[in-house]
């Protein structure tokens, strides 16, 4: 039997993930390296590589997804991932067991009995995940979608017209609320963000019970930690988890989001705030019940234009840091 067990973060991006991976982290038991959203990345590839059946098709993936990992902005330090050693690993020829294999090695390699991979968007992937034999620990961390969407807005990633991130958000929700229902309870752990920065050792105790794993006070220093500096490093949008928790970075949208974005936004997700208990600040006359194919043209337009408009601006520190999986991904799609 296999000792060693999956953790699957899932929801939204912007929710906290990287802050309680990294508290994760400090569990002795559990291994939580950045992730290269192995899955979200090739999934869309794997038309590149022809028939996996084939030895030779399989190894060029696992070739590529291994560099993917290895060129990661935040280091796996202390794991190695050599793609002859992944290959050898592999009971079937597809993607989903190359991602089982990766990370089971990072367990394997830092002699831990739980690995974490916060990709959020795996919800999607489920059950190509489950197909390799893992059965995972669903984390389902979510946050209020203003805040999300005001935190994409200020980030390298993501969405920045308030329409999309609304659409993304809602889309995001409802797939994790489907996984719960698939999923049996002793492995799907529902947590929002508001609660985890109001009380994080009670909120961490709890997942260290859900996963029969023992607290360390590690957790609250996190922040002190080499792979929170690694992250924080590695990208602007990540410094925060190299500060104690902020215990007042909630409602933040109230202030800084315009009445009409919020509107809009409670127009397309708001029986999914209040499904997942927020409350809504719109006027009900005012909520959209749709909005038209013209008004979506110019919502997408805009959309282009503002992330467009954020790359431009970036930080050259950030972008040379994801270069280098950037390079990989284009060089893939020329194949």
């Amino acid at each position: 039997m296999n000792t060693i067990q999956g953790i699957q973060m899932i929801g939204t991006q912007r929710s906290g993930s990287n802050l309680l991976r990294v508290m994760l982290d400090g569990i002795e038991q559990i291994v939580a390296p950045h992730p290269p959203h192995i899955l979200q990345r090739f999934l869309p590839l794997l038309p590149k590589y022809g028939d996996l059946a084939d030895r030779s098709n399989f190894y060029r993936l696992a070739t590529d997804v291994c560099q993917l990992v290895t060129v990661n902005p935040v280091p796996w330090e202390g794991i190695s991932i050599r793609t002859d050693e992944i290959l050898a690993a592999c009971k079937q020829q597809t993607i989903y067991e190359l991602f089982r294999v990766i990370y089971e090695t990072a367990a394997r390699q830092t002699g831990t009995s739980f690995w974490l991979c916060k990709s959020m968007k795996n919800m999607f992937y489920a059950e190509g995940i489950e197909s390799t034999g893992i059965q995972p620990y669903y984390i389902y961390l979510y946050r209020d979608g203003r805040d999300v969407a005001l935190s994409f807005k200020k980030a390298i990633v993501g969405e920045k017209h308030i329409y999309a991130l609304a659409q993304n958000w809602r889309k995001d929700q409802e797939a994790a609320l489907r996984l719960k229902e698939k999923t049996a309870e002793d492995h799907f752990f529902m947590l929002n963000y508001e609660t985890l920065i109001a009380n994080p050792e009670e909120m961490v105790c709890s997942l260290c019970e859900f996963l029969h794993v023992p607290y360390s006070n590690r957790v609250m220093e996190y922040y002190k930690s080499r792979e929170s500096k690694n992250t924080a490093v590695a990208g602007k949008m990540w410094s925060n988890v190299t500060k104690p928790i902020l215990k007042n970075n909630t409602n933040k949208f109230l202030h800084e989001l315009s009445s009409e974005d919020i509107a809009i936004f409670e127009s397309v997700a708001g029986d999914l705030l209040l499904q997942l208990g927020y409350s809504l600040c719109t006027p009900p006359d005012l909520l959209r019940d749709s909005f038209s194919d013209r008004e979506m043209v110019l919502f997408n337009e805009e959309n282009i234009r503002l992330k467009n408009a954020f790359i431009q601006q970036a930080d050259p520190a950030d972008l040379e840091k994801r270069r280098p999986q950037d390079e990989l991904i284009n060089r893939i799609k020329q194949y």
